[in-house]
């Protein structure tokens, strides 16, 4: 089964919610569906979404305070659809954390196009061209692909699960540096994750299994005894021969 991205509707409007939810659901997308911002806060960090599409006032709270508990522990990208308002109400929600206000009836493509341009502007915290541009990150023989949801060794799709790949596709992106198991427990699974790393173990075991030619020497995931995991950077990958 394809893995897909997660978008997170945050709307009371079930005939809004279900026209968005055809509409992303035939682009590939995974589409959640939380009708207060209560339910949005808590989906949010329990599911850990790639993008929130959200009301800007909810029948329990506005908008604004969603993105605010929101931003506290993630920058997953936040649109605001919306009737027309004043400039003011645009320039609050873009200040608390909006990435971008989106006027209703919103145009199916537009709203396709601001989706894609906000889950790329994500790839660029990193300061990685290529995954900025591509949505790929190359490292030796290994390829994470984080269009198609895929990693690829030596062109061969390897089948990673869900929480396998978003847990490769962390560590790629911060390739060479050290990653703490309650960062990626907290990057995974969001504020509430805990701090058990049994699962992390689990998953990597499985990684390594489907990854590297021995898992018991890897070349591409290392496990930094009682901190965290570093994935290779690109630079040591280079010299291999």
């Amino acid at each position: 089964m394809a893995i897909r991205q997660k978008v997170l509707v945050a709307d009371s409007d079930r005939e809004f919610c279900d026209f968005l939810s055809d509409l992303l659901s035939e682009c590939g997308y995974e589409v959640l569906h939380a009708a207060t911002g209560e339910e949005a806060t808590h989906m949010a960090s329990s599911h850990c979404p790639e993008l929130m599409l959200m009301e800007r006032i909810l029948p329990d709270i506005e908008g604004i305070k969603v993105i605010q508990s929101v931003r506290e522990w993630s920058l997953l990208p936040i649109l605001v659809l919306s009737e027309p308002s004043e400039e003011q109400v645009v320039a609050e929600l873009l200040d608390s954390g909006a990435d971008d206000y989106i006027v209703k009836p919103v145009r199916p493509l537009e709203l396709l196009a601001r989706i894609r341009a906000a889950i790329r502007h994500t790839r660029t915290v990193s300061g990685d061209l290529q995954f900025a541009n591509t949505g790929k990150i190359v490292i030796g023989h290994l390829t994470v692909d984080f269009e198609k949801y895929r990693v690829y060794v030596d062109e061969t799709d390897v089948g990673l699960t869900q929480n396998e790949f978003r847990m490769v596709g962390l560590l790629a992106r911060y390739n060479g540096k050290v990653l703490t198991y309650e960062r990626v427990m907290q990057e995974l699974w969001g504020p509430n994750a805990g701090d058990d790393n049994q699962i992390l173990r689990v998953n990597m075991t499985n990684i390594r299994k489907k990854i590297e030619d021995d898992a018991l020497q890897p070349k591409y995931l290392f496990t930094e005894a009682g901190v965290g995991y570093r994935m290779v950077s690109r630079e040591e990958a280079a010299q291999w021969k």
